[in-house]
């Protein structure tokens, strides 16, 4: 017993005494070490107590979050019960088909914008505001597909308002904020920084199409679309729009439309109803590594790859070939860019190019047309038939152009009815009926209306290519 005593007393001294000699003989790694990851955190507390310059995400959000909307829409559509070839029910049944997303009070009089698809085709529209959440039916101001916006009016005043910024001053690296409705989670604010601009993604259902789109990192889903992209004043700097994802919810890309875009749509369509779009007559291409080898290295800019007949003026001043550097003082960094900042112009306005043509730099200007190739502005025309469901209204001239037809019919707005039984879709594009062009949008309405039997119908599809459709109507 005294043996295992002793033995266990020098077990603790020479325990005891090899702590003590590893607490004394330390290698200057070790010391080095514990001593800056002790200091790490007072430093970095240090760092994170800044303010920024022009504001914060806390102020950016009480200022942004109260003139954002949350808007609810409910739509008509034709359901018909059917197996195999036979229709139990060949006349259908209207159901109603509701939907969310997000608006930006841009006046205290109550004009709202928002996306196109977000209110397209809607019977009903309601604004809930986030404050108080009052409930207000909105009217539909005007819808500029080429944009996907859509500008909307409610009875209220002494709204909040939302400051718009200079969306061309915006940075990539900026920090931003993207305010709106996800999921039906109203007024959620989520952060991030700006990823790229001039975005273009193909993803505007339009023939003439315009994407500049601003890139960001900050959270957007399905109910964000119309919302507010703003920076840390609280400022609109973009509409929430669209988001790259496989799965339909985010995934890290969102993109808004810049501000300065949204700005001449919505004075556009409060003004006229539609808007005053001005075409240059150019087909441009962006400049890629082979081509630039081609052009002495020129790396910016858009190449000509044709001057077409709608704007007169365009043969006059530019050459295929021809390179465009500026528009207007305006880099032009791709198609997308070039195409933003002809957006900004009405027909009638002119613009000042540098070109680089053979080398050398020149200056021209250039006056914009509008769709039928004048530059007077236009005012739509449309035509609508209930038995139908739909509105009606003839191409432009360089819609009949583009498509190589001398006629043609679009139809839009399309609720349950006629058409929809026929599967028409949306910006579909009569050009026959029968084998035989219409002569007009009424003699058009009146032979879908009145016509019985086989019918074969000659189009073009929203994509823009041919489609031929048969079939029986009894």
């Amino acid at each position: 017993m005294k043996k295992g005593i002793l033995i266990i007393l020098l077990g603790l001294i020479g325990g005891m005494a090899g702590a003590f000699l590893l607490l004394k003989i330390k290698s200057p790694n070790e010391t080095s070490t514990i001593a800056s990851i002790n200091n790490y955190p007072t430093r970095a507390v240090s760092d994170l107590n800044y303010s920024f310059k022009d504001g914060d995400f806390i102020e950016a959000s009480k200022i942004s979050t109260p003139a954002v909307v949350f808007i609810k829409t409910e739509s008509e559509v034709q359901r018909r019960t059917s197996f195999w070839f036979f229709d139990f029910d060949p006349f259908g049944q209207i159901g109603k088909v509701s939907s969310t997303g997000s608006g930006v009070i841009l006046s205290q009089d109550g004009y709202i914008v928002t996306n196109a698809h977000v209110v397209k085709n809607a019977q009903k529209i309601e604004v809930v505001l986030s404050q108080k959440k009052t409930t207000y039916v909105a009217s539909l101001i005007g819808i500029d597909p080429s944009t996907d916006l859509a500008l909307l009016k409610i009875d209220a005043k002494n709204l909040p308002v939302i400051e718009v910024a200079n969306s061309d001053q915006t940075q990539i690296g900026e920090w931003v904020l993207a305010v709106g409705n996800p999921f039906n989670l109203t007024s959620t604010v989520t952060a991030g920084i700006i990823s790229a601009k001039g975005r273009n993604i193909s993803v505007v259902d339009n023939n003439f199409p315009i994407e500049s789109f601003i890139q960001t990192d900050a959270a957007i889903n399905p109910g964000n679309s119309g919302g507010a992209l703003v920076n840390l004043k609280g400022q609109l700097i973009g509409v929430n729009t669209a988001i790259a994802s496989k799965t339909g919810s985010y995934v890290g890309y969102g993109f808004a439309i810049p501000a300065n875009i949204v700005s001449k749509i919505v004075n556009d369509l409060k003004e006229f109803g539609q808007t005053q779009r001005g075409f240059s007559g150019l087909d441009v291409v962006d400049i890629d590594g082979n081509l630039a080898s081609k052009l002495d290295n020129i790396e910016t800019g858009v190449y000509v790859t044709n001057v077409n007949e709608n704007n007169p003026d365009a043969k006059k001043v530019i050459k295929t070939g021809d390179v465009i550097l500026k528009v207007d003082n305006s880099i032009i960094e791709n198609k997308a860019n070039f195409d933003e900042q002809i957006a900004y112009h009405r027909p009638g306005d002119v613009i000042h190019l540098l070109i680089s043509r053979g080398g050398n730099k020149i200056e021209r200007d250039l006056k914009l047309v509008n769709a039928e190739g004048t530059t007077s502005m236009l005012k739509r025309q449309v035509v609508t038939s209930t038995a139908l469901g739909a509105d009606f209204e003839l191409i432009s001239k360089i819609e009949k152009d583009l498509f190589g037809v001398s006629f043609g019919v679009k139809v839009s707005n399309i609720k349950a009815g006629k058409l929809s039984k026929m599967n028409i879709e949306e910006d579909f594009i009569f050009t026959s009926i029968n084998k035989q062009i219409p002569e007009s949008v009424n003699d058009l309405i009146s032979r879908l209306e009145t016509m019985t039997g086989q019918v074969r119908i000659e189009g073009i599809s929203p994509n823009g290519t041919k489609q031929f459709m048969s079939f029986y109507i009894y």
